[in-house]
Formats: C-alpha cells, structure tokens, sequence
C-alpha cells in the first residue's frame, strides 16, 4: 500500500513540484492549499505523514498543528520561511516531529519522511517496556503512568521509548539524535532539549526535579532504572 501524505502548501511552485517528487518516489501525495483544505483531507482519510506550511491564507499552521496534535501522534513535519530558532522550538513544543525551513531540498525532504516512517515500522516489533510506574507499549502506540494513559506526540513517544529501552544506561546526545532522529540530522540541537522538557512535564511528578529523565551534564541523558523513581 502506498503510503499517503497530505501536502498544506499555498504556494503552488512548491507544492506542485513536491507533489510531482513524493508521487515518483512511490507516495500517493496530496495537497491542500488552505486550512480549511487540510482538515477536510484529513478527515476524510487520515496520512502517514503531513507536510505542514506555517503561513496560510486562513491561519497559521501551528493552530492545525495543536488541533491534530489533541487527538493523533500523526507524523508532522513544519515547512517555513521563517529559520528563526524560536519559530522552530515553538512548532516543535507543539507537537511537529521536524521542521524544515524554505527553500529546501526535496531529496532531503524525501528522506526525512522515510526515516519517520522507518522508525514507526521498527518500534512496533518490540513489546511493552515497564520502568516504574511507567509502561510503554511500542505495537500499540501507548503509554500509562500508573495505569492512567499519557497522550505524546509521535517524536515524544519514539524518544521515550528509546530512552526506556536503555533504561539505566546514560546515552550522548549525539547517539540519540542518531537514532531517534536521523544520523544527518541538520536541525538545531535544541530540538532534543524540547522534547525531553515535554516528556518531562507529561510523565515526572515534578518536571523540575525529574526522577526519569535524568540529565547527565556534558554527556546527555539517563532513564532511571525500574527501582530509582
């Protein structure tokens, strides 16, 4: 089956010849070229993936962002001509698993959705994990704290399922960008520290004094083994 992503883009000499590069590269793509577009495509048949412009001619794309982000751990990559380092923590406190900045390649661009889509297919081999109150289930997609479910967006929840899988192991940042993100990762590495300051606030009982995610200063982080929190 091929595998389907949803384009938001207004402007049409980038959204026509992406469309063109991810439907030879074996996507059955899509383009919406508003808002009100990419919610009606999305629901009539949800994508693997969604190429999401930050500037519409209805609104900004973070609002789509935060409403799929409520409901779907949905695979979301922003695209912006804006490479401000603040527009990009932003779109990724809400939820973007990348975010590219304009002009960019679609080769590049193509590789990116494959290695979300790869790791996606890879977690789902493994079992549920358990490290204290926490259990995170790979093939279902879920995770519970105590029994209570913990909603996380696809990138939070392929970090922490890296991190539970290493439990008690201190792991370089540069390892788990590698792994949890791409070996040719180009983005800011401010990326990492987002994503481990969401999970904080979604899974410790004090995000300022976490017992789970523990920073090990000037090498990376350590996921506290099953008898620490």
């Amino acid at each position: 089956m091929r595998q389907r992503i949803l384009v938001v883009e207004d402007e049409q000499g980038i959204s026509e010849p992406l469309l063109e590069h991810l439907t030879r590269e074996g996507f059955d793509a899509e383009v919406a070229g508003s808002l009100q577009d990419a919610r009606t495509a999305y629901e009539r048949a949800a994508p693997d993936v969604i190429l999401l412009d930050v500037m519409l001619p209805d609104g900004d794309g973070r609002d789509l962002a935060r409403e799929i982000r409520a409901s779907s751990d949905v695979p979301i990559i922003m695209l912006t001509a804006r490479g401000e380092e603040i527009d990009k923590v932003l779109g990724l406190e809400l939820g973007a698993d990348d975010y590219v900045v304009k002009p960019f390649s679609a080769r590049e661009l193509v590789a990116r959705i494959r290695a979300i889509l790869r790791r996606g297919a890879g977690t789902a081999r493994l079992g549920p994990i358990t490290v204290g109150a926490i259990t995170l289930d790979p093939g279902a997609r879920t995770c519970t704290k105590n029994g209570k479910a913990i909603e996380l967006a696809a990138k939070e929840f392929d970090l922490l399922h890296y991190l539970m899988a290493n439990a008690g192991t201190v792991i370089r940042r540069e390892q788990i960008m590698d792994e949890v993100w791409d070996p040719h990762w180009f983005g800011p590495t401010k990326t990492l520290d987002v994503h481990v300051s969401w999970l904080r606030k979604k899974i410790e009982d004090d995000p300022t004094k976490p017992a789970y995610i523990v920073t090990v200063r000037g090498v990376g982080f350590r996921f506290a083994p099953p008898d620490a929190p």
